[in-house]
């Protein structure tokens, strides 16, 4: 799968596994109405080929995301005779709306977060389901300190559940930055890498993943997703028991037992 978009572009590095890389390097890779557009085309691109098993997402030079292009988002189409608000509350929304879109997309996504992660890279990277970092790496939301809320696109959800309250509270009101080992540490990301092995210990979780039931691997992130909303344990185990009895009466969980049994590889049909 290759596809270049004005800002972003999707390749294939091995088979099963998409890399989308965001690709304004002369801005760290910050956010506009281009960029965000082509991410989501990308996404969809991606969701609606099943071949590809894993995603990885990334930024071309030397940033992950820088967050939001201060030189200007560009405005929404549609909302041009719009007011000022109005036309804010669109921008908000479409960018807030990659979360949705990422989590929705059925291959889980690795983030090869490289350098500043920040704003909406801080989001996008949260967003992701797995998150690697190199040594460059930084984090942050510094809204509060430019007179805004530190609750935007999803952060204040995503943070808690995958650092802690007390953690994400500090983070997000102070606005501070963190390096890759304090990201490391609070377990923020699974692990940190030099700069040049960041791709090649993606593409190996990548491999790990794709080597799985995609089924298997599809309700996974699926149910996870889910039961970080649902509101009890009962609710959560009940969709776990229908997921699992659904995923058992697939031929591939069939030719799965089997080939456990006998010790031999199993040939992932999707069916």
């Amino acid at each position: 799968m290759e596809q270049s978009y004005e800002n972003v572009v999707v390749d294939s590095p091995q088979p099963g596994v998409a890399r989308i890389t965001l690709n304004r390097p002369e801005r760290l890779n910050a956010l506009t109405y281009g960029l965000v557009s082509d991410l989501h085309h990308a996404l969809d691109l991606i969701d609606s080929d099943h071949e590809t098993r894993a995603i990885i997402i990334t930024g071309a030079g030397r940033g992950f995301c820088a967050g939001l292009d201060l030189t200007g988002f560009g405005v929404m189409p549609g909302t041009e005779n719009l007011g000022r608000q109005q036309q804010g509350m669109a921008v908000q929304q479409y960018i807030a709306e990659l979360v949705h879109h990422m989590r929705d997309v059925r291959q889980p996504i690795i983030a090869a977060i490289n350098g500043a992660a920040a704003g909406g890279g801080f989001a996008i990277a949260c967003a992701s389901d797995v998150r690697y970092c190199s040594t460059s790496a930084k984090f942050g939301t510094a809204f509060v300190r430019l007179g805004i809320s530190g609750c935007d696109i999803g952060v204040s959800w995503m943070l808690p559940r995958l650092i802690g309250a007390s953690r994400a509270w500090e983070l997000m009101l102070t606005g501070r930055v963190i390096t890759s080992d304090e990201a490391n540490r609070i377990g923020l990301v699974s692990n940190v890498v030099s700069d040049g092995e960041l791709i090649d210990t993606c593409l190996g979780v990548a491999a790990e993943i794709a080597g799985n039931s995609p089924f298997g691997v599809w309700m996974t992130k699926e149910v996870m997703w889910s039961n970080l909303e649902i509101p009890s344990l009962k609710a959560g185990i009940d969709m776990e028991n229908r997921t699992q009895i659904l995923a058992s009466g697939t031929e591939d969980s069939k030719e799965a037992m089997a080939s456990f049994l006998t010790k031999s590889q199993v040939e992932w049909k999707n069916r």
